[in-house]
């Protein structure tokens, strides 16, 4: 697949099903993704959450929030945050900021951020569907924690990787934006 048909034909893919890539081919395609990244920081790791870990990540969101009733919390957090851990892979994206360096941290953050897009692209060119997701994780305090992170570092996205649900009906793409209003020019 060419470049152009890649990022022409790339969907979000909502609810990604099983199968998605193993931890193997999951490294090999991270080390081909790419991102402009000052002082080559690389300010990033990947969790590959699935299975059980899901679970582990919910349990600690619920325990985050002990003044909602249990209940009540049940039924708004974690049902949208099995929303959205329901992939068949999970890639959690670490902020391992660098403090103090010249590059500044949001810098960092912008490099973090920027993986995103040519993993997606790459996992396209290989029939695998994901999604970039935010969500409640990227406040969370506990959650790094009980994963073995301390408080220095933070979750601020993941890709919820899997294939495309052949029962599901193909997104088409919008017509393309108008962007002129969006450029300016000086001359």
């Amino acid at each position: 697949m060419d470049v152009f048909t890649t990022v022409l034909t790339r969907r979000s893919v909502t609810r990604p099903v099983a199968p998605a890539p193993g931890d193997e081919k999951f490294r090999y395609l991270l080390q081909m993704a790419t991102a402009p990244d000052d002082g080559t920081l690389r300010p990033w790791w990947r969790i590959l959450v699935c299975g059980e870990g899901q679970d582990t990540v919910v349990n600690s969101l619920a325990e985050e929030t002990p003044n909602v009733p249990r209940q009540q919390f049940a039924t708004k957090v974690v049902r949208h945050a099995l929303e959205v851990v329901r992939a068949a892979l999970k890639a959690r994206l670490v902020l391992r900021p660098r403090p103090g360096h010249r590059v500044p941290e949001c810098e960092q953050l912008a490099t973090a951020h920027a993986m995103a897009r040519p993993l997606l692209l790459l996992l396209h060119t290989r029939g695998y569907g994901a999604i970039w997701r935010t969500g409640l994780l990227r406040t969370s305090l506990r959650v790094p924690r009980r994963l073995g992170f301390g408080t220095q570092k933070r979750l601020p996205s993941a890709l919820d990787i899997g294939s495309p649900d052949p029962a599901a009906a193909p997104q088409r793409r919008p017509t393309p934006l108008d962007v002129s209003d969006h450029v300016a020019t000086l001359v």
